[in-house]
């Protein structure tokens, strides 16, 4: 086994203490990777709450990184030493399903190994995420990183970045389409940065007008306010895809609302239950739709697209010992608009870290 130093959570407290972790030796098929930045995401924060009290468990967070390759397996062919390369929240798949057949890797049918919180397909020992200075994956898993993107920045690409591309190019949104980004936080300001750069007429919806400015600065023609009901009206039957990013539950229906005739709305912020009343889809045959994560096919196609375009991440950039105050900024949404970690501290010798987990 390898030796390496990161952030593991602590059951009773849910902080994130620094200790030694061990990684697989090398599979012919693996490479082992320095991670440089790691993007903190909304999924982390719930990780560590379903977490807490699992004294059992082993919680290392981190699922949307870039980093260096630094040794490759003996059956390596896409990789070097030396190549910078980005890893999402996916690092296996049972490859055969029709799901993996089809590229799409996030849906397979027999569950995607997640980078953390998943179990190794061949050994069955828990996967321990990228809050940490090593990564080992499977090189299927990895992509480059194109030259040009800024890898701190590149980072939430491989996680709220691939969650809205996604479903805008399924959804076929281009020069001709009407696009609302409800929403303005880590997935909203990537959605709304890819649909202007795909070309769409592109309005944030939110809550209050505080964000206007920074809408139009990201692109965006204008920003509705939702609790304005006269500014709700009037965009009533208009878009023809609204990208609902919203991390809290809320109510569907003024969002459907605003889609046009044969339109969809994309569910994405919030994953657990939804109340819908038909008739919000039945007026005007609108479609209620929702996605996760990305295929390795699509994945690399983002990444392609944001190489062409200059597109990356707005981030705030801690050392990683400041981990744990990320999370409590992040609960309280106290960031603009990705956090992301430098893992380079870890390489400082900390005397008092603790056994490998």
């Amino acid at each position: 086994m390898r030796t390496t130093t990161g952030w593991q959570a602590d059951p009773a407290t849910r902080v994130l203490r620094r200790t030694t972790l061990q990684r697989r030796d090398l599979r012919p098929d693996d490479i082992a990777v320095r991670v440089d930045y790691c993007g903190v995401c909304h999924s982390d924060l719930h990780a560590l709450d379903a977490h807490q009290g699992d004294r059992d468990g082993t919680l290392v967070p981190g699922h949307e990184f870039t980093g260096t390759v630094t040794e490759v397996g003996s059956a390596v062919t896409g990789f070097a030493p030396g190549d910078p390369v980005a890893v999402g929240n996916i690092v296996d798949s049972c490859g055969t399903c029709p799901m993996c057949r089809a590229d799409q890797e996030n849906f397979c049918h027999d569950f995607p190994t997640l980078t953390y919180g998943g179990r190794d397909r061949d050994d069955g020992t828990p996967t321990l995420g990228a809050y940490s200075r090593e990564y080992v994956v499977r090189e299927d898993f990895a992509h480059h990183l194109p030259q040009g993107l800024d890898p701190a920045a590149a980072a939430p690409l491989l996680c709220a970045g691939v969650t809205v591309w996604e479903p805008l190019r399924a959804l076929g949104v281009g020069p001709h389409s009407t696009v609302a980004v409800a929403g303005l936080g880590g997935l909203g300001h990537l959605a709304v940065k890819f649909a202007v750069a795909l070309g769409a007429a592109t309005t944030v919806v939110s809550r209050t007008p505080d964000k206007a400015e920074e809408a139009r600065a990201l692109g965006a023609e204008a920003l509705v306010v939702s609790t304005d009901a006269t500014a709700m009206a009037a965009v009533r039957d208009h878009f023809d895809v609204v990208i609902d990013t919203i991390s809290a539950p809320h109510d569907l229906s003024p969002y459907l609302r605003t889609v046009a005739l044969d339109g969809t709305l994309s569910h994405l912020g919030h994953l657990g239950p939804v109340t819908v009343d038909t008739t919000d889809l039945l007026i005007g045959r609108k479609k209620l739709s929702s996605a996760g994560s990305g295929g390795r096919r699509s994945t690399a196609a983002m990444l392609r697209f944001c190489a062409e375009h200059d597109i990356t991440a707005d981030i705030e950039l801690l050392p990683s010992a400041e981990v744990n105050t990320a999370r409590d900024r992040l609960e309280r949404n106290d960031v603009r608009y990705r956090f992301v970690l430098d893992m380079a501290d870890l390489d400082v010798v900390d005397h008092d870290a603790a056994e490998p987990a």
